[in-house]
C-alpha cells in the first residue's frame, strides 16, 4: 500500500458512496424518475448549486495551512464553476430555453470530471486527509452524494424517449 493510503478515510468515502447509491435507488429515483424531464433535471441541478462549499478549501483556518494551495484552488474554483453551471442549468430548464438540455450536459460532464479530478488529486497529492481539517466532510460525505446525483442526471439525459417527454 502507498504511504498515503488511509484505510479509515477510504472506508468512510466508500461507505458514503455505497449508502448514497442505495438511498438514491430506493428513495430518490422512484420519484425523480417519474417526474417530467426538465423538472427532474432542475431538481438534481439544485443540489449541485451548493457546490460553492468547495471554496472553503481556500479559507485560512478551515483546512490545514500545510494543504497544498494548488490543490485547494483547483478544488475551490472547479466547484464554484460547477455551482454556477448548475444555477444556469436551473434557469435554462425553468425558462424552457431551447438549449437547456445541452447546458445540463455541460454542467453534468464538468461537474463529474471536476469531482473525479479532485479525488484523483487528493489520492495522489495529499499524503494525509487530516489536512482537510473541517473540510473532511466534503470528500467523505458530500462528494459521494454529488457523484450519485451526477449518475442520476446522466440516466435521465440518456433515457430513451426523454426528448418526447421534454416536448
Amino acid at each position: 500500500m502507498p504511504p498515503s493510503f488511509n484505510l479509515p478515510f477510504v472506508l468512510s468515502v466508500a461507505g458514503a458512496l455505497l449508502t448514497s447509491a442505495v438511498v438514491a435507488i430506493t428513495y430518490v429515483w422512484p420519484t425523480v424518475g417519474a417526474m417530467p424531464r426538465h423538472d427532474a433535471l432542475r431538481l438534481l441541478a439544485a443540489f449541485h448549486a451548493f457546490r460553492f462549499l468547495g471554496m472553503n478549501f481556500m479559507v485560512a483556518g478551515f483546512v490545514s495551512s500545510e494543504l497544498s494551495s494548488d490543490f485547494a484552488s483547483e478544488v475551490g474554483w472547479g466547484d464554484l464553476i460547477a455551482a454556477t453551471l448548475a444555477l444556469i442549468s436551473m434557469a435554462a430548464l425553468s425558462w424552457r430555453w431551447p438549449i437547456a438540455v445541452p447546458i445540463v450536459w455541460i454542467f453534468n460532464v464538468w461537474g463529474t470530471l471536476d469531482l473525479l479530478n479532485a479525488y484523483y488529486m487528493g489520492v495522489t497529492k495529499i499524503q494525509n486527509p487530516g489536512l482537510f481539517g473541517a473540510g473532511i466532510y466534503i470528500p467523505a460525505l458530500y462528494v459521494p452524494l454529488l457523484l450519485v446525483s451526477h449518475v442520476l442526471v446522466f440516466t435521465i439525459l440518456l433515457r430513451p424517449g426523454s426528448d418526447k417527454q421534454a416536448a
